[in-house]
């Protein structure tokens, strides 16, 4: 194994070129938060908490599905690309289960930590929210990807709910009623980041679908196979990007929005070689590089759509 340094290590092990999901999802969230909130001040120091806490909670997710996958020898048998098959850091030796154990565990509890302050300071739903968050990161592994469940709260706690809480701690007050705090549109526009969320983990699992069927997982593609499962990807990015094109259209959203539907070429063209390729992991390989960008740019696209209103 080529010789890496504690931190790139550590990098690995994290999937740390995963992390900037996190932050764009919670950039969405701020971007609004500037957009309604204008004339109420913006608190940089809670958006600056929120970022810090939300990546940490990725972090713990992507710790605690790298420490089960090697307790149940599921990394033993997949097969590595960039975007899928496990860091192998802990089948390589680099690093101990004991210590994978204990990360998982810290960044879990500075992402709670984090969660109670701003349910103390701003509103008691983002209690709700921060612990089905936990739920989700604890359990996906031994649990929730083991009931068809996987796909559906990737999106919801690594999509959606980062939007949506955000903007509810940035925005909201204790004793506040929840109905009113976030705006239509807010609720809108966080549902195509949850579902990219769930097509990035959709498309990620194919590779993996055989070590994860003897691991003892049941996601879509062990439950559909693989040519039904990419037709469900498609039609996923057919539904996250019919929303955001619908928006404007209906006069739910800025004509600026329409900036997000940049990639939809590049989500056309991934969801079509998954349907052709994938089988064929040497062919699916691009496709999955392409989900990355598509997932990442889009996220980041609809914030920048939302800042640039201000101006």
């Amino acid at each position: 194994m080529e010789n890496l340094t504690k931190t790139q290590v550590w990098l690995a092990q994290t999937r740390a070129n995963f992390l900037l999901l996190a932050v764009f999802l919670v950039a969405i969230g701020l971007a609004y938060t500037a957009l309604y909130g204008q004339g109420t001040g913006f608190n940089y120091f809670h958006a600056l908490l929120i970022l810090v806490g939300t990546v940490s909670a990725h972090v713990s997710v992507n710790l605690f599905n790298e420490y089960s996958d090697y307790r149940t020898r599921i990394d033993f048998s997949t097969r590595q690309t960039p975007f899928s098959g496990g860091s192998k850091m802990m089948v390589g030796g680099r690093t101990s289960s004991r210590s994978v154990r204990l990360a998982s565990l810290f960044s879990l509890l500075l992402a709670a930590a984090i969660g109670v302050y701003f349910s103390i300071v701003s509103h008691w739903s983002v209690a709700m929210i921060s612990l089905l968050g936990a739920f989700a990161i604890v359990y996906y592994t031994p649990l929730l990807s083991r009931l068809l469940l996987g796909e559906l709260f990737a999106g919801l706690t690594l999509g959606s709910l980062v939007v949506i809480g955000t903007f509810i701690a940035m925005n909201a007050r204790p004793g506040q009623p929840f109905t009113g705090i976030v705006p239509p549109e807010v609720w809108l526009m966080a549902i195509p980041p949850g579902i990219l969320t769930a097509l990035l983990l959709l498309l990620n699992e194919f590779p993996d679908t055989e070590a994860d069927k003897a691991g003892g997982r049941r996601h879509l593609v062990i439950q559909f196979g693989r040519r039904t499962a990419a037709w469900i990807y498609a039609t996923g990015m057919l539904c996250a990007f019919g929303i955001i094109l619908a928006l404007p259209l209906l006069g739910l959203s800025s004509p600026w929005i329409f900036l997000a539907l940049i990639p939809l070429p590049l989500a056309i063209k991934a969801s079509i070689t998954a349907i052709r390729y994938g089988s064929e992991m040497e062919r699916l390989v691009p496709a999955m590089g392409m989900n990355v960008v598509v997932v990442l740019a889009t996220d980041l696209l609809i914030a920048v759509a939302v800042f640039i209103q201000l101006f």
